[in-house]
């Protein structure tokens, strides 16, 4: 088992490796060598072998994820952890293998189909599309079989197993039951028991995708199909270089580098040190694209820092699971990248629109945080420009960052992706060779790590769009607008529904299958209500964000119980005023347009 977990991460680190280097190679030959030597070209097809290597870094990194029980889940733990008992786990596993099952079946199809192709489809020379597709049967065979290893102890699994594959290919070899709402009800109702006990989300959204389509009498191959188009679309491999870039930098002593710029600059405030909280768990998640990454990485940090400057333990827990998600509306957020490629609008324009509400949102926790230290009259520091100074010389390689990104971006010298290239090879040479934070044996490890967590995003991403592709093709979208045409009339009205609808989304369901699911259905909505697209990304994304502390189940209270080892209620507790404060601002967001549109019409 050793040598198989070694090829897989070996597999990983490879991809990624060239992943980064694809772009990377192609800024570096038409901005610096092409000038001087006229011969050299782009590498032949680059774009379209970086959108299939984002395919297959999805499921290298979701087949470790499958073996280290860390696929992504709605539930605290993986319905697969071996502690995990009860007949319910028992049939929730069942499912799940089953699901898994349909999916190498269905892929496969998709592999076959387009191998009766005459003339088959090429990614880049002498590699044809088939080759890269295979990837996707042979992925989710892999992962199968992590799922049947960690049931091998218990008979009673692998009984039922049997025999519910028994039932299930009987029923479904029956078109006549196809016809009966009652199967349709029975298998939905097991799908969500499946995810309340911890089941993978991709499997769960998988699922519900071969369901519907399989009551309409459409091939499962159709499911897999939508989902290979979304993840080789051109703009996701950003997903995967940004988080890696997020993870160098979480991995070296950054961090602390980031804080002493942000105290010798900020601690002289009352509430100066909540400020610098909320400064670098915004860096770092705009970054990493996940809340939960910052939560997990510097909770342990951030945590201490504000108990010993005094602040109550309450006011500390609240201040880290709110700003765990305070950067998911600056560049480059993987959300609005992401958002940008499903709603099919400019992600640049949206990277724009979501500077100043950021900013709002970080400036109006920062009142709430001044008020707060002033009130409880927390210690002060005296500010010595000589220390802010150093401390930011100190750092300057770190705090060229966002420059970097930004003038990638909206500089007009880089595409998307190869901005992203960029950022993880300057973090690399940085972390590794300039601070010496990073070793080169230490690389591989963060590598797989990254891919692991990238493997669980991207697995349902994909999973996401079967769902949404049968929602489309059943007009579920033409339907609801035809609904609230009939029922709401006001612009007004809708915002305030959408901001409830949005919540409770942003608690039940994690924020990039929410964004492939609910973008389709709302976005027409949009344009009727005269809602600017833009704008209603940047709702969208600051709903959702706030959902993450949305009680009861918002994620980041559960990442902050998990992180400081504390009990639900006083987490909900904690966070209940940055929850109001935040909901204000979020308010303020929804119904004064030009903070969200002024960058964008400048």
């Amino acid at each position: 088992m050793k040598i198989t977990n070694k090829i897989e991460n070996y597999i990983a680190c490879t991809i990624f490796i060239f992943l980064v280097a694809l772009p990377f190679s192609d800024l570096l030959i038409r901005e610096i060598i092409r000038p001087f030597f006229t011969e050299f070209s782009k590498i032949p097809a680059s774009q379209t072998l970086v959108s299939h290597l984002t395919l297959l870094i999805g499921f290298s990194g979701a087949i470790i994820a499958s073996r280290q029980n860390k696929l992504l889940s709605l539930s605290n733990s993986s319905l697969f952890d071996a502690q995990q008992n009860g007949f319910f786990v028992h049939i929730s596993r069942w499912v799940s293998i089953f699901i898994t099952f349909l999916l190498i079946v269905g892929s496969a199809d998709l592999v076959l189909v387009e191998l009766s192709f005459q003339n088959p489809a090429f990614v880049a020379p002498n590699l044809p599309r088939w080759l890269f597709q295979s990837a996707i049967p042979a992925g989710f065979f892999i992962i199968l079989m992590h799922l049947l290893l960690k049931m091998k102890r218990n008979i009673f699994s692998f009984g039922g197993l049997i025999t519910m594959l028994f039932i299930i290919v009987f029923l479904t070899s029956q078109d006549s039951i196809r016809e009966n709402s009652f199967i349709l009800m029975l298998s939905s109702f097991l799908l969500l028991l499946s995810i309340i006990k911890g089941a993978p989300i991709f499997i769960v959204l998988s699922g519900f995708g071969i369901l519907f389509f399989w009551y309409d009498y459409v091939p499962i191959s159709a499911v897999i199909a939508e989902s290979y188009r979304i993840v080789v679309s051109p703009h996701l491999a950003t997903i995967p270089l940004f988080t890696l870039a997020g993870y160098f930098l979480a991995e070296s002593k950054a961090s602390d580098r980031l804080i002493n710029v942000f105290k010798a600059s900020f601690g002289w405030m009352p509430g100066g040190t909540p400020v610098i909280v909320l400064l670098i768990c915004g860096f770092f998640t705009a970054l990493t694209g996940g809340s939960g990454v910052t939560i997990l990485a510097l909770g342990g940090l951030l945590f201490p820092m504000l108990s010993k400057d005094g602040y109550r333990k309450n006011f500390s827990l609240g201040l880290i699971t709110a700003s765990g998600s305070i950067g998911l509306l600056f560049p480059p957020s993987l959300p609005l990248i992401l958002y940008g490629v499903t709603a099919g609008i400019s992600i640049k324009s949206i990277f724009l629109a979501g500077i100043m509400p950021g900013i709002f949102l970080i400036i109006i926790l920062s009142v709430w945080s001044y008020l707060s230290g002033a009130v409880k009259g927390n210690k002060k520091e005296i500010f010595n420009a000589r220390n802010a100074l150093e401390s930011c010389w100190a750092t300057k390689w770190e705090l060229f960052i966002p420059l970097i990104v930004l003038y990638g971006i909206f500089g007009g010298h880089a595409k998307l992706v190869e901005t992203a290239a960029f950022t993880v090879v300057y973090v690399f040479v940085v972390e590794t060779f300039i601070y010496k934070d990073l070793k080169l044996r230490e690389i591989p490890s963060i590598i797989v790590s990254c891919a692991t967590l990238v493997g669980g995003v991207l697995i349902i991403i994909g999973s996401a769009m079967g769902l949404t592709s049968y929602m489309v093709d059943a007009q579920i979208p033409m339907t609801i607008l035809a609904f609230m045409k009939d029922i709401v009339h006001s612009k007004y009205l809708f915002l305030m529904l959408l901001n409830i609808f949005l919540l409770i989304i942003g608690c039940l369901m994690d924020i990039f299958s929410a964004i492939i699911i609910v973008v389709p259905l709302i976005a027409p909505l949009g344009i009727h209500y005269g809602i600017d697209p833009i704008h209603l990304a940047i709702i969208f994304i600051a709903n959702l964000e706030l959902g993450y502390l949305t009680p009861p189940v918002g994620m980041n209270l559960f990442l902050s119980a998990y992180r400081f080892e504390e009990k639900m209620p006083v987490i909900y507790k904690s966070t209940l005023p940055y929850f109001i404060v935040l909901l204000i601002a979020v308010l303020v967001i929804t119904y004064f347009p030009p903070l969200t549109l002024w960058l964008v019409n400048q």
